[in-house]
């Protein structure tokens, strides 16, 4: 069974940066849609961002969109989210999910998550 695993996740002020890794446990990537998804104290889960297998069908939701940008490392069978220019309201517990068929900011489409990695940004 896939196990998606999520890191980079930390403490960062206001227009800082942050690289979210997510990896499979003992696989890869790259036979996975993956999307990354959040969720705020209080708050329902989110979809952020989604890459294709391929890697040629990208989104994001539209409060993060000029901010964060999704990408494939085929050769480490990983995928990542580089987050700059990040806001308050951007923390979050930040989740890594995987599917083979699924596509989108939807939850309800991926099989596989990970534990998740927590994002703060605070001054």
């Amino acid at each position: 069974q896939l196990q998606p695993v999520e890191s980079g996740g930390g403490l960062v002020q206001p227009g800082g940066s942050l690289r979210l890794s997510c990896a499979a446990s003992g696989s890869t990537l790259n036979n996975y849609a993956v999307g990354w998804f959040r969720q705020a104290p209080g708050k329902e889960r989110e979809g952020v961002s989604c890459i294709s297998i391929s890697g040629d069908y990208i989104n994001y939701r539209d409060s993060v969109k000029g901010r964060f940008a999704i990408s494939r490392d085929v050769a480490k069978g990983a995928v990542y989210l580089q987050m700059d220019s990040l806001k308050p309201e951007d923390t979050a517990v930040y989740y890594c999910a995987a599917d083979p068929l699924g596509y989108g900011l939807d939850s309800k489409r991926y099989d596989y998550w990970g534990q998740g990695t927590q994002v703060t940004v605070s001054s």
